[in-house]
């Protein structure tokens, strides 16, 4: 028994061994395999693995207002690599040390000792090639300076490398901050950065990159494809009526303490918007540009009373007999229209049409809808969408909201939708499409699309233009314009918003006052607002001006909006007319045809001599990158000659250059890359810095530039086919056009009118004089009331008379015939 049992033992164990010996067996065939008979093939398929073409990316393409002031730039940063095994063993040895001190005293983060040690660690190492210095990314002026020291000025053989890492510069800081935008890693973002990813992005080039421990070591084999890069987007913004927009917004949110706000100023031909301002209170109650209100869905609400000026419009247009000094009844100030309750902020009793308006009754404006289009709803709604009220514009930057306009086939439709529609609610527009339809009143009815990028650009050459389009050639008759006009100009003159009334020039427009609608009911919360166009007689320029939940007391268009559309009209006002002065006396006598250079770069302004015929000189000895320029003189001919000389002030790294005769790109490229901070005044050439040329200058030093315009162009820019900074005065080659940048803190001069509306209760007790009719006829009288008493639901059942300044002592006998007024 126990000898079978040893026996059954020591077959096992042999079995075991026989079965370990032959799984050494098979592995040891398997890497004889694989190392001898497979082994080229393995090694073809790491060495692919371990070099391989990546991606290089592009650098962004600029963001431009309409004079191309840049909005949005990129700079180059790097970060800083070393790879040890292509420097030779005697070469390191002799100046470890040296570049150990420069790395410590640069980046100041570790000792010399410490940085000698990583050095040598990663050289000894052979299987090391790539190796992070540091995380701290450095500029361009930095990036020279430490292809110079010692080791790494062997260019390749030093082992040094630069990967180039584009970052997002904005010149003017939040300016303009939501519409510029942005574009995260993951692709998303919004405004024009997003919108226009595409072509600001460019395409990517490629490179052969090697895998070593680490990351990725370029490999430089001559196969690179270069990256092209992304076109320029020149908008329609104006950077001062932008930061004059931006500045009266948030005063008037302060001031009332208000939820968010939202401003666009359009050009009334062509539909080129030159600022839009957008602004929200976030978490901590300070305003910033969170979302765009001024088209996208955060800003669709109900227009309360700017809507009253679609619904004269179809009254008009439907019953073109129907005149602004007619009368309407509009009884003690609360009357049932349609199966619901309206009221006023007061009692008007009798008035014309034209006091309706300007008053801002909605009694008055429900009870002509309603009259006009109660026995076909459909007709009413059906001109709604003929003056294109339930369309998208078809804006340039996505996100645009999508317009609600109710329709008598909707299951939602009651009886009482009709009355409500005519005076703003049941329905929900964006500030933008709101004031498209204003602008088409003031452009003669032709509704144009708001615009708010004008080119495409490829360095100076157009790669896409955009014109004006046209939506609606002809949206209502002149006739209806006219009437339109006239009442716009009376709410200015003397209704709702009298208290923003100009001395020097008429606005048109109309105060608007809606009620929130929150958790299924209106509340006494209020959305104000405030659309119309300047001046009255030749419309420029078209605005609206929205402004949700005040809470300080002011509650209407009239007290909260309307003055930030008067204070931005009078900085335009003020502008265009001082554009309009005689400027010859301010151009100063030319001497030569020959342009005066002023600094740049060097081989810059050689091109740029080069390919106008000018001679140059050049005093450089070859190291220097930025030069001066100045005239030589000779006997037959003046200033003929350029003459280019080292700029002493840039050759040394702790000291300020000299910026003065630049453009602000290039100050900004110069400054910015040796870490000093800019803050730029002024359009034109750096005049001024507040830090002398050649003073200490530190890293995170601020200095201030005052830039200053020049002459004015006398010939057209020569097209060079790449962008190039130097700056070139009086006959003119900006190439790229001159960089200027106003301050946020200078603003204009002119003192926009602040005036609050005077209680209506010191007013006197008669009506405001009607204008003259265009013809001679009866005058019609709206008095009959309606006697159903049939309570609202779907809206509010005393909506407030929108754009009413204060609550104020009751009208109640306005006369229809008084002494004539000339129209608009």
């Amino acid at each position: 028994m126990k000898s079978s049992v040893k026996k059954s033992i020591v077959t096992r164990v042999r079995l075991a061994f026989l079965g370990v010996a032959l799984f050494s067996c098979a592995v040891a065939w398997k890497i004889s395999r694989i190392q001898y008979q497979e082994g080229a093939k393995w090694r073809a398929l790491e060495q692919e693995r371990r070099i391989s073409y990546q991606p290089v990316p592009a650098t962004r393409g600029n963001i431009y207002s309409d004079n191309e002031s840049i909005m949005a730039t990129s700079l180059p940063f790097y970060r800083v690599a070393w790879d040890p095994g292509v420097v030779d063993d005697a070469t390191f040895a002799q100046h470890v040390d040296s570049l150990a001190w420069h790395l410590a005293h640069f980046f100041q983060d570790r000792s010399v000792p410490e940085y000698r040690r990583k050095l040598m660690e990663a050289h000894r190492d052979h299987d090391v090639r790539y190796i992070r210095l540091n995380s701290r990314q450095i500029n361009f002026q930095e990036k020279k300076e430490l292809a110079s020291w010692p080791i790494f000025r062997a260019k390749r053989r030093g082992g040094a490398i630069f990967e180039k890492v584009d970052k997002r510069f904005r010149p003017f800081g939040g300016l303009a901050q939501r519409t510029v935008g942005f574009v995260n890693e993951d692709k998303n973002g919004a405004g024009l950065e997003f919108t226009f990813q595409q072509k600001l992005a460019g395409k990517s080039g490629e490179a052969l990159f090697e895998r070593v421990p680490g990351g990725f070591k370029p490999v430089y084999d001559g196969t690179e494809i270069k990256p092209q890069p992304g076109y320029d987007v020149k908008t329609t913004l104006d950077i001062n009526l932008q930061d004059g927009a931006e500045d009266a917004l948030y005063k008037a949110l302060v001031s009332n303490d208000a939820k968010y706000g939202c401003v666009i100023l359009m050009e009334v031909k062509t539909g080129e918007i030159k600022a839009v301002a957008n602004l929200g209170k976030a978490a901590d109650g300070t305003y910033k540009e969170d979302y765009n209100y001024a088209f996208a869905d955060q800003g669709r609400t109900e227009p309360g009373s700017t809507f009253k000026l679609a619904s004269m419009m179809a009254v008009f247009e439907a019953d073109p007999s129907l005149q602004i000094d007619d009368i309407v009844d509009t009884g003690p100030g609360r009357m049932s229209i349609g199966g619901a309750v309206k009221t006023d902020s007061h009692a008007n009793g009798r008035i014309t049409v034209q006091q309706v308006f300007e008053k801002s009754s909605n009694i008055g404006v429900a009870r002509l809808v309603q009259e006009h289009f109660a026995s076909n709803p459909t007709q009413y709604t059906d001109y709604l969408k003929r003056f294109g009220l339930d369309k998208p514009l078809g804006f340039q930057m996505s996100g645009e909201a999508l317009p609600y306009v109710k329709d008598p086939k909707d299951r939602s439709w009651s009886r009482t939708s009709l009355s409500t529609m005519a005076i703003g609610y049941e329905l929900k527009l964006a500030p933008l499409q709101t004031l498209a339809f204003y602008n088409a009143v003031a452009n003669g009815g032709v509704k144009v699309a708001p615009m708010i990028v004008k080119e495409i650009k490829q360095a100076d050459q157009v790669v896409e233009h955009f014109d004006t389009q046209v939506l609606n050639p002809k949206i209502c008759s002149d006739a209806t314009l006219r009437k339109l006009h006239a009442m716009m100009e009376g709410v200015v003159l003397q209704g709702t918003a009298k208290a923003i009334r100009p001395k020097d020039y008429a606005i048109a427009g109309k105060t608007g006052t809606a009620w929130k609608f929150k958790n299924g009911r209106y509340t006494h919360t209020y959305s104000t607002s405030f659309c119309g166009f300047f001046p009255a007689d030749k419309p420029k320029y078209s605005c609206i001006v929205v402004i949700d939940s005040p809470s300080k007391g002011n509650w209407s268009g009239a007290e909260v909006s309307a003055p930030v559309f008067r204070d931005l009209a009078d900085r335009c006002m003020a502008r265009d007319q001082a554009s309009q002065r005689p400027m010859l006396a301010r151009i100063p006598a030319r001497r030569s045809p020959v342009p005066l250079v002023r600094a740049g770069l060097q081989q810059e302004i050689a091109l740029v001599c080069d390919r106008i015929g000018l001679p140059g000189q050049t005093h450089a000895t070859g190291g220097e990158e930025w030069v001066r320029a100045t005239r030589a003189v000779d006997t037959a001919f003046v200033a003929r000659t350029v003459a280019l000389r080292p700029d002493a002030s840039v050759a040394h790294p702790g000291r300020m250059p000299d910026a003065r005769g630049l453009t602000l790109r290039d100050a900004l490229f110069l400054l910015e890359n040796r870490g000093i901070k800019v803050q730029a005044s002024g359009t034109g050439r750096v005049r001024e810095q507040s830090v002398a040329p050649g003073d200490p200058a530190r890293r995170g030093a601020v200095v201030n530039l005052v830039l200053m315009p020049t002459a004015a162009p006398t010939a057209a820019p020569l097209a060079l086919p790449a962008p190039i900074h130097t700056e070139i005065e009086e006959n003119t080659l900006l190439i790229p056009a001159e960089v200027s940048r106003p301050s946020k803190a200078a603003k204009s001069t002119t003192k926009p009118s602040s005036t609050k509306a005077k209680s209506a209760a010191k007013e006197k007790a008669t009506a405001p004089t009607p204008p003259a009719k265009a013809e001679a006829k009866p005058k019609k009288t709206i008095n009959k009331p309606d006697i159903r008493t049939t309570q609202r639901t779907s809206a509010p059942s005393s909506a407030p008379s929108a754009g009413t300044a204060t609550r104020t002592k009751p009208v109640t006998d306005a006369k229809a015939a008084t002494k004539p007024k000339k129209a608009a």
